[in-house]
């Protein structure tokens, strides 16, 4: 199906039944990406009483049961509710069914060869992402496509889909390059890195408190009036999607929850 429509007052075309899907699969016993060492994502056969939901053991039907942790095992979208004590649903925070993006591509720094800063001291194995990564990748930015951003980091091998980020912590946002996001606007900020912020921060969270409004070191905010954005995180963009103007449909299951698995689908501009 061909789709048009308006950003700014000017008209774009889709074709709805080319979607890229920059989500990770989460196969349920097989490979998965992973942060903490969390407990891998697993499935069994529900067995109540006699009943058994698996055909290959005499079950009429296959029935499981499916245990995850959506922060760490794959493709994920988060809202708030992940920083603070009131528990805002990831379900009532994304309204957005399709949303006007840009994908760039960027090679995170050495922390030490960057002047940008982090809410501590720097360590010599961090890596960020830069205020300068982002300005230098927009500089093409359209005006009103950027309510989404989604980042690729280099290098970008398919290992992405089933790292064991424990072996090498990966790169994270410089609390200016998170500053420069939320000036510049975007509601969904999605990601092929397990955390805007360093996998051990003391809990501090920074980069996430900085995009949502919360004051740093508090978990607290009006129930009443509190963002609407929010960040997807572990994605994986093949090398063969370009950087550039997209239409993003960010789909999540229907949990009353922080966070929920879920599949963005980019679809490509045709004109």
């Amino acid at each position: 199906m061909r789709l048009e429509f308006v950003v700014n007052n000017k008209d774009y075309i889709i074709d709805s039944t080319e979607p890229l899907d920059i989500s990770i699969p989460l196969n349920f016993g097989g490979e998965q990406p992973n942060i903490y060492d969390a407990q891998k994502a697993s499935s069994k056969a529900c067995e109540i009483g006699t009943f058994v939901g698996d055909t290959r053991r005499g079950g009429s039907c296959n029935f499981e049961e499916y245990t995850l942790i959506a922060h760490c095992n794959g493709t994920h979208t988060e809202c708030v509710g992940h920083i603070t004590d009131e528990r805002i649903s990831i379900r009532n925070v994304l309204n957005d069914s399709f949303i006007p993006a840009v994908l760039i591509t960027v090679e995170p720094e050495k922390a030490f060869d960057t002047p940008d800063t982090y809410f501590s001291n720097k360590n010599e194995s961090d890596f960020l992402i830069t205020q300068l990564n982002l300005s230098e990748a927009l500089r093409f930015k359209e005006v009103g496509f950027l309510e989404g951003l989604i980042i690729r980091t280099l290098p970008n091998d398919v290992s992405k889909k089933s790292r064991r980020y424990m072996d090498n912590l990966p790169p994270f946002l410089s609390r200016q390059a998170m500053e420069y996001i939320v000036k510049l606007g975007v509601k969904h900020l999605l990601l092929d890195i397990p955390s805007v912020d360093r996998a051990f921060d003391e809990g501090k969270l920074t980069a996430h408190h900085l995009y949502w409004g919360v004051e740093e070191g508090s978990h607290k905010i009006d129930p009443r009036d509190y963002s609407l954005k929010t960040i997807t995180e572990m994605i994986y963009v093949p090398d063969i999607v370009k950087d550039g103007l997209y239409l993003l449909n960010l789909q999540i299951a229907p949990f009353q929850s922080d966070a929920s698995p879920s599949r963005p689908l980019l679809y490509a501009i045709n004109n």
